[in-house]
């Protein structure tokens, strides 16, 4: 299975061309944070990932998204190469995210709309930011009529001899 999902900013304002044939396409790239910062230097890494977006997701993209803005972005990898114009001796290899959904994340101030996207194939995911998903419930503030118990209502076991599992 060939499936990637992406969440990060973009890093340039996509630009919509058109081939030939007046196929919509467009190409961006998104700027997606590593999990774990650096040791050294305590900054976020992060990897650029080149996106390309066909007719009506391109057109979309173009429209609705700008540089900075956060944007989910689901497809396939492909892979290929091409050789150097002054180097016939070199092939540079590239690797490309071909689109077929994308979606708004984050608020309105965010993404400069309400949640939403478009997606090719007809279904949808909703990729949610952790602004949009519930918030745990709000702790009691007072804590009189609950009762945790001691230590000692527990019964202490020293085999696992009779655990299912």
């Amino acid at each position: 299975m060939n499936k990637v999902i992406l969440v990060g900013r973009l890093t340039a304002d996509p630009e919509l061309r058109q081939t030939q044939s007046g196929v919509s396409s467009c190409r961006f790239t998104v700027a997606v944070d590593r999990r774990f910062a650096d040791k050294n230097t305590g900054e976020r890494q992060a990897d650029f990932i080149s996106c390309t977006a066909w007719r009506q997701t391109a057109e979309f993209v173009s429209r609705y998204f700008s540089k900075g803005k956060l944007i989910a972005v689901e497809g396939s990898l492909r892979t290929g190469s091409y050789t150097d114009k002054n180097h016939s001796d070199v092939t540079h290899y590239t690797t490309d995210v071909f689109v077929d959904n994308v979606e708004f994340v984050g608020g309105k101030g965010e993404s400069g709309g309400s949640q939403g996207g478009y997606q090719n194939n007809g279904y949808q995911n909703n990729f949610k930011t952790p602004q949009q998903q519930a918030a745990p419930a709000p702790a009691a503030q007072n804590n009189d009529s609950m009762s945790y118990g001691e230590l000692s209502d527990f019964e202490e076991i020293l085999s696992d001899g009779e655990v299912p599992f």
